[in-house]
């Protein structure tokens, strides 16, 4: 089974992230789904966010929970029935999840030029001004998404900008963290930022300060 890794964050925090090798069926076999997730799975129509659905439940069993301790509010937020915190994220061929005893948000995405088109809509230029090759930038920016990604799955609440609410602390691509505020009227919180990147993706996860 493909557990590609396991970090430790601290006695309250556990990270897990799987290596997405397997078909669907593999995937499925010996893994029940309560209702609403099998109706979610059969609706969706792309292979990779099947093959995504079911290893996160593989993750969940690593950590002692299964489909049906995993409930979904109206905004499709996750949660787990014994109160622990988590998140959730997949992309292509890897799927993560983070469990806390506190507040936290994770994200996983692949580095794709595509983050260009859509740098306007998450950020200013002067989040990544700093940096004059091109890769380079496309890296800080997915690490930038991933960052405000993770602080909103965090922050859980609706009408949150990514350009006008969410600001990430300025970092070195050799960094390994930094920090992200939320303000929106006149709520203001703060959280850590984590990234790592890993065969052409990058993983970033947010923990409440």
């Amino acid at each position: 089974m493909p557990l590609y890794k396991t970090i430790t964050i601290n006695s309250n925090t556990k990270l897990l992230i799987w290596n997405i090798e397997e078909s669907f069926d593999v995937l499925s076999k010996n893994i029940p789904l309560t209702e609403h997730c099998q109706a979610r799975v059969d609706r969706m129509k792309s292979d990779l966010h099947r093959r995504g659905f079911m290893s996160v439940r593989h993750l969940l069993s690593f950590v002692g929970y299964t489909d049906f301790d995993l409930r979904y509010d109206q905004n499709g937020k996750p949660h787990l029935t014994d109160g622990t915190y988590i998140s959730i994220s997949h992309s292509y061929t890897f799927s993560a999840i983070i469990i806390s005893d506190y507040p936290v948000g994770i994200d996983i995405e692949k580095q794709r030029p595509k983050i260009f088109n859509i740098a306007h809509k998450f950020t200013t230029l002067q989040e990544y001004s700093t940096l004059a090759n091109r890769d380079a930038i496309m890296r800080k920016l997915t690490i930038i998404w991933g960052a405000k990604e993770a602080v909103y799955k965090c922050f859980a609440r609706p009408g949150i900008s990514f350009l006008e609410h969410i600001f990430v602390e300025d970092f070195r691509l050799n960094d390994t963290q930094t920090s992200a505020t939320v303000s929106i009227a006149s709520i203001s919180e703060t959280y850590d930022i984590y990234f790592q990147e890993f065969q052409g993706f990058t993983l970033v996860y947010a923990i409440t300060l």
